[in-house]
């Protein structure tokens, strides 16, 4: 049996990954972009060599792209190439013994709980403000993902429980606490909900108009409270989670727990919070300690 051509592999590999995998769409596109760069470049995807992954990895290099954004590239190439030989019987992957490019490491972005706090408080009694307000608390009470909420359903939240059913990674669920705030917020929000009646399957989130809210609009709005408050404009729903991570760790640290309530398959995807509660840590000791405290630079004319 022939191989099918290059584009048809690519829309078959794409949607093993949607449909068997649970990937989210925003990583879908990532992997289809990265994939259709190698198509470009080298056509037919069944003859390319581990010379070709090089070289390609090298040109792009070139171009500016980061170590990270070449790594995440070779990675979906990789996982291209292993579904050709598991279900298309190709080659050995050309990826194997390609070494992903090295990239310092970077801190995932924080706010700190005064900053949190601040963000939360989202000022007006419009039925636009009660929402954002809503969603806002969620995020950083709960931890989630911009997916994971967007596609949260009114049958997913229990607020005299105070938990929420999330679709995480994978189509795997797990049930995450809602902060008392929280629960303020969202029971306010669900008394001004546009559609009536609320059946199990209304997403909990929606515009006036009663559609549900996509991944981009509640990025708009996140943007739009951040900027109203005169926070830094970096703020966006991923830096909710980061905050929501650090603060728990700082205050209970106990890593297994912000693993779970994360959805983190992999402890070492929970360990960079870890980094981030000893920059916190270190910060206190330069305050308080006082062999740690700098000296002030001498005054002009001083000796």
């Amino acid at each position: 049996m022939s191989i099918p051509d290059s584009p048809s592999l690519i829309r078959a590999y794409l949607d093993q990954l949607r449909f068997e995998r649970g990937l989210s769409p925003r990583t879908i596109s990532s992997y289809q972009r990265d994939l259709n760069q190698l198509l470009v470049a080298h056509g037919d995807l069944t003859q390319v060599t581990a010379q070709h992954i090089r070289r390609l990895l090298g040109k792009l290099h070139g171009q500016g792209l980061s170590g990270r954004s070449l790594a995440r590239s070779l990675s979906a190439w990789r996982g291209f190439f292993d579904y050709l030989a598991k279900f298309h019987h190709a080659a050995l992957n050309p990826c194997h013994g390609v070494p992903p490019p090295k990239s310092p490491r970077s801190l995932p972005h924080a706010l700190s709980p005064d900053q949190a706090s601040k963000l939360m408080d989202v000022p007006g009694d419009r039925m636009l403000d009660e929402r954002d307000r809503a969603l806002l608390e969620l995020f950083y009470s709960s931890g989630l993902r911009l997916a994971e909420l967007a596609h949260l359903r009114i049958q997913d939240l229990n607020p005299s429980e105070g938990l929420v059913r999330v679709l995480g990674k994978g189509h795997k669920f797990r049930i995450v606490p809602v902060g008392q705030k929280a629960r303020e917020a969202l029971t306010l929000w669900l008394s001004h909900h546009p559609l009536r009646p609320l059946t199990p399957e209304t997403p909990l989130f929606v515009s006036i108009r009663g559609s549900a809210l996509s991944m981009r609009a509640i990025e708009a709005r996140v943007t739009l409270r951040t900027r109203q408050l005169g926070l830094d404009d970096r703020v966006h729903p991923h830096v909710l989670r980061h905050s929501f991570a650090s603060h728990l760790l700082q205050s209970s640290g106990d890593l297994r727990a912000v693993q779970e309530l994360l959805g983190h398959a992999h402890i070492t995807s929970t360990q960079v919070y870890t980094h981030l509660d000893f920059q916190h840590l270190a910060q206190v000791y330069d305050q308080a300690h006082p062999r740690a405290k700098r000296r002030p630079p001498p005054q002009e004319g001083g000796e």
